[in-house]
């Protein structure tokens, strides 16, 4: 029983660190010269929620709560705990795949790969709650 606790924690610890890189998040500056300037930050810097790219820091705040929740439930086994953290999961893979409506150059590799995680952990809760 204690392997099926610990099994929610790989994927969200997998997001958190590639949340801290600083590859994730993206903003595009304009260039007099012509072609934009690519600046990457990690999800919790501030700059790119100055400059209204709100998305990456939400969804670093949601990993971080869900990363916390998962602790909990550790240690109490409450199903409705487990079942906020599915939905968390799932809101914060949305939000974690937003910067592409500003274009597809707002979105990374690093945030395609968090995305993927978050994914696969809503995934596995909604198999694992069945």
């Amino acid at each position: 029983m204690k392997k099926n606790k610990l099994a929610i924690f790989p994927l969200p610890i997998i997001a958190l660190i590639l949340e801290i890189l600083p590859y994730g998040a993206v903003l595009n500056f304009a260039n007099p010269e012509g072609k934009p300037w690519r600046r990457t930050f990690s999800y919790f810097s501030l700059t790119p929620f100055g400059y209204a790219n709100f998305a990456p820091f939400i969804t670093a705040l949601l990993t971080c709560l869900i990363l916390l929740l998962a602790f909990i439930y550790c240690f109490t086994e409450k199903n409705k705990l487990l079942n906020t953290i599915k939905i968390l999961s799932c809101i914060s893979a949305i939000t974690s795949v937003m910067p592409i409506l500003y274009g597809l150059n707002y979105f990374s590799i690093v945030g395609a790969a968090i995305t993927i995680s978050l994914f696969c952990e809503c995934a596995y809760l909604f198999i694992k709650m069945k």
